[in-house]
């Protein structure tokens, strides 16, 4: 008969953690065999009835795939870093400066609702698409489209009446 969930837990917590832990060291960075091992560990609680008795291999296998995806998760970053630093410096147009330089987009947007605001600025800005700013704003993505286009209707009706006024006065 199994013990209770927590009571086997415990069990393979005190009888294998050391063990998994020289396993990992053996074949890892340092700085990655804590966490390897932890997350190894709560693989084994999420899924305390699927493990097998004995439960050795088993955690040997999780932890192994664990460990496997550490390193292909550094080698990507690495290759980034390799990547990034061959590009060298990358200047990207800041768009606070692009708008101060229009005053008249800044009255425009300054006389946006928040509402109407946030909707734009989480496209333009944040860059999310429809689906990830309709989550955000907890609406549909239909919703958000709605709102995106009236807000940017909105913007540019205000950008038309703003230029017209300084252009008449």
């Amino acid at each position: 008969m199994r013990a209770d969930p927590e009571g086997r837990f415990d069990a393979l917590y005190r009888a294998h953690h050391q063990e998994l832990l020289a396993f990992i060291r053996r074949r890892s960075e340092v700085g990655d065999a804590e966490d390897v091992v932890a997350e190894t560990f709560v693989v084994t609680w999420r899924r305390i009835d699927d493990v097998p008795d004995p439960a050795r291999g088993w955690l040997f296998a999780v932890a192994r795939n664990i460990l496997r995806n550490h390193e292909r998760s550094h080698h990507r970053q690495r290759s980034l870093r390799v990547h990034l630093a061959a590009q060298g410096p990358v200047s990207s147009p800041d768009p606070a400066a692009a708008i101060a330089g229009r005053t008249d987009l800044v009255r425009a947007w300054n006389r946006l609702t928040d509402n109407e605001r946030e909707v734009i600025a989480l496209t333009a800005w944040d860059e999310l698409t429809q689906d990830e700013a309709a989550t955000v704003l907890g609406c549909t993505k239909a919703a958000y489209a709605v709102r995106l286009y009236r807000a940017r209707r909105r913007l540019l009706h205000l950008i038309d009446r703003t230029t017209s006024g300084v252009r008449r006065a």
